[in-house]
């Protein structure tokens, strides 16, 4: 006769149970308490009143959100779900039910204070000793924003419908002032099709407001660049030097026809994305410890190119606590590069190491032992860091780069699945971004921990 464990669902339990003995030791769910609780959340509990019902403790709520980033789930319906379904998200939950209410307008209430938590878990990272903060990685990865690229709207197609809506209420205004007011005409509702079409109206035109602002601001953008191509070429002309090229063409101002706004989220950019051609994105930073692979800062921008994103990683590393110390060399690809941002690194005491062009993945074998080349005489730092990237400390230097930031951003999209966000709007998106990113430093210093 075969043997098997009884099977017994009826039986009461001696004694009241205790979600702690039903998580393994070393779980990443325990993790998340311990590091929850050693935070200072001072800053949420102050903004509840004390009216009404109790609330869930912000160390619960938090650590559900935290957990459910790390682990994939982001929906807070299925959050919910899980405190009942999942042993780990009871034990997060005490044994608690937040509903998805609860959950969704906690995460969106308390996005400014992310921030801060982001960096008090760094300081808690630097105090384990699992931080060392020498040399950063910075990139950037398209993430899908809330919103079809089918919902946007150009600016030549918005005067096109804004013309055809235009005409179609002085038509409809004729037929309502011809009809006898006893008659139905054709079934038809003409107040009620004329006020849809003046709140289409209204739709389109705020879109094209929209548009225009940010033409306007694109415009000061390229009439800035314009005027430093003329002073830099009648500078040449001074020191009796040829300018190469045809002289600049000035910008054109105004919105465009192809410039558009998506009616969803109305800051979001179409972006081009890898292997899947355009789609509606955010531009999501992020600046990854070598050593660790642990996120130092994060921020998200509308622009589709990396050039002005050096600046706001150095403006805020300024507002850092000194503790949390300060990185000795930045690395960034060629999207980053210019003077401007070399420049700015000296000045704020960080190495510059940033590709200046796509340079081939596998040097001849003789170059990648041949000794390195003199240094330059020049004090600029452009040729300063050119020389720097030609040697060998400089190039393994480099290196680190491609197997540092971009599994970082791997790991987010296709382990943790997360390539879109919840959202809608830049301050939430940011907001979002930090809490994704805070859930991958506290798995990744689980996993550090845990040897």
């Amino acid at each position: 006769m075969s043997r098997f464990i009884p099977v017994d669902r009826q039986t009461d339990y001696l004694l009241p149970p205790s979600v702690d003995e039903w998580l393994p030791d070393g779980h990443l769910a325990r993790f998340v308490v311990d590091v929850v609780e050693q935070l200072d959340l001072s800053a949420l509990t102050q903004r509840y009143t004390g009216r009404g019902s109790k609330a869930h403790h912000p160390a619960v709520l938090l650590s559900l959100l935290v957990y459910g980033y790390a682990t994939g789930v982001y929906s807070s319906r299925k959050i919910e779900r899980a405190t009942y379904d999942s042993v780990a998200f009871r034990y997060l939950a005490a044994n608690t039910h937040p509903d998805h209410d609860t959950l969704a307008n906690f995460r969106q209430r308390f996005l400014p204070e992310l921030e801060q938590l982001f960096v008090q878990v760094l300081l808690l990272a630097r105090e384990m000793k699992l931080l060392k903060l020498g040399t950063i990685a910075l990139d950037g990865t398209k993430l899908k924003a809330n919103a079809s690229k089918h919902k946007a709207l150009s600016y030549g197609h918005a005067k096109k419908l804004e013309a055809q809506f235009k005409a179609e209420v002085k038509a409809l205004t004729q037929r309502a002032e011809a009809a006898d007011r006893d008659e139905a005409a054709d079934g038809m509702d003409i107040p009620a099709e004329i006020a849809r079409r003046e709140q289409r109206l209204a739709a389109i035109a705020e879109a094209k407001a929209r548009i225009e602002a940010r033409a306007e601001e694109r415009d000061a953008v390229e009439q800035a660049a314009y005027q430093e191509k003329l002073t830099r070429r009648e500078a040449q002309r001074k020191a009796g030097k040829k300018p190469r090229g045809r002289d600049p063409e000035p910008p054109t101002g105004g919105p465009r026809d192809k410039d558009q706004v998506n009616l969803t989220d109305p800051q979001s950019r179409i972006m081009p994305v890898t292997g899947k051609g355009f789609d509606q994105c955010y531009n999501a930073q992020a600046a990854v410890d070598t050593d660790t692979m642990l996120v130092t800062h994060v921020h998200v921008t509308q622009a589709t190119n990396d050039k002005q994103q050096v600046m706001p990683l150095l403006t805020a590393w300024q507002g850092y606590p000194e503790a949390l110390g300060r990185p000795s060399c930045l690395l960034a690809d060629t999207g980053y590069f210019s003077a401007a941002n070399v420049e700015a690194c000296q000045k704020h005491g960080i190495e510059p190491l940033f590709a200046m062009k796509r340079d081939v993945h596998h040097l001849p074998v003789f170059e990648r032992f041949a000794a390195d080349p003199p240094a330059p005489v020049s004090e600029d730092p452009v040729e300063q860091m050119a020389h720097r990237l030609k040697t060998r400390a400089g190039r393994a230097l480099y290196a680190l780069r491609k197997h540092t930031v971009e599994p970082v951003f791997g790991i987010i999209k296709h382990v943790m699945g997360f390539r879109q966000f919840s959202l809608r709007g830049l301050d939430n998106v940011s907001g979002e971004w930090c809490l994704a990113i805070m859930a991958w430093n506290i798995k990744r210093m689980h996993r550090l921990t845990a040897g």
